[in-house]
């Protein structure tokens, strides 16, 4: 039987360039409030999962090294994605969800991500995430991709502005997890967790509709999203919320979007609408992150307030 899931605690840092420290010396303040903010330690966390990307820290198993920040040893039950740190959020709810019995000790979970895109150049690396045969090798940079799909908003009949040069910043976030009455002991404005999913675009620009997010739809629908009074966007260009709200059906709900540093921006998005819902400014609200060129992977989560 699954188990219900909240969001407990939360800390983000983010600057527009981070020069004087590493990636272990920027994380550490970070993991260190999120588990501080409820009393743990990470000797008391069960599952420990980051989002990264080695080719945007520019050497390998970057991720590795992070694992500094929050000690591997005595060894840790521990996983990583390459990807923005929501989607490694979402493994940790699901490791969470379905973990047998309390004799696996899982009933936390940290989660973090990191990422510092001011040490290179960050449109020509995000091509090295297009198809490998047709587009990769033209290295088109992300802005420029971004402009085909406004070009075709505005082709389609909309007003939408210019597209701003890539958001580059630096930045870690770190989120802590747990269960049903773990949860409720750990702080009285837990956030839960009422549905996850996430879902695909093709990789090939050219079989997409590019003005509409078919993904976002599904998986809001799969999360079970309805009767949101807040919606919390991951947009790293402007043009893409209006896209959002149409997949999401806003329609008069608060709307907050930000793009925040890549890797991170995602797991942002969720820690900024669990201060929201803790604070009593919502009851309940979706969450989006996003993640490749033009909207391309899409991921939803509904959040309830504690009653």
């Amino acid at each position: 039987m699954a188990r219900d899931v909240a969001i407990v605690s939360w800390s983000v840092f983010e600057t527009p360039v981070e020069p004087a420290r590493n990636e272990v010396e920027m994380l550490l303040p970070v993991i260190q409030e999120a588990l501080g903010n409820v009393g743990l330690t990470q000797k008391e966390i069960g599952f420990t999962v980051s989002g990264s990307s080695d080719y945007l820290q520019g050497f390998p198993f970057a991720f590795v090294g992070a694992l500094d920040a929050v000690g591997a040893w005595p060894p840790i039950r521990e996983s990583h994605v390459e990807m923005d740190g929501a989607f490694a959020l979402y493994e940790a709810v699901n490791v969470l969800k379905h973990a047998p019995d309390k004799k696996q000790g899982l009933e936390t979970a940290l989660v973090y991500a990191f990422a510092r895109p001011s040490r290179g150049e960050v449109d020509r690396t995000l091509a090295l995430q297009l198809d490998p045969y047709y587009v990769a090798p033209l290295w088109p940079d992300a802005r420029s991709l971004a402009g085909l799909q406004a070009q075709a908003l505005r082709d389609s009949g909309h007003q939408v502005p210019d597209v701003p040069p890539t958001y580059v910043a630096d930045g870690a976030v770190a989120v802590v997890l747990a269960v049903g009455d773990k949860a409720r002991s750990l702080t009285q404005t837990p956030v839960w967790i009422r549905g996850i999913d996430h879902r695909i675009e093709p990789p090939s620009l050219g079989v997409r509709d590019l003005t509409v997010s078919p993904s976002t739809r599904a998986a809001a629908q799969r999360a079970g999203v309805t009767d949101v009074e807040a919606a919390f966007l991951h947009t790293p260009y402007p043009h893409q919320e209006l896209i959002l709200r149409t997949a999401l059906g806003l329609n008069g709900q608060a709307v907050s979007s930000a793009a925040g540093p890549f890797m991170v921006g995602g797991l942002e998005r969720f820690a900024t609408a669990a201060a929201a819902l803790s604070s009593g400014k919502a009851k309940r609200a979706v969450a989006h992150a996003t993640a490749g060129p033009c909207l391309q992977q899409n991921l939803v989560a509904l959040l309830e307030a504690a009653a």
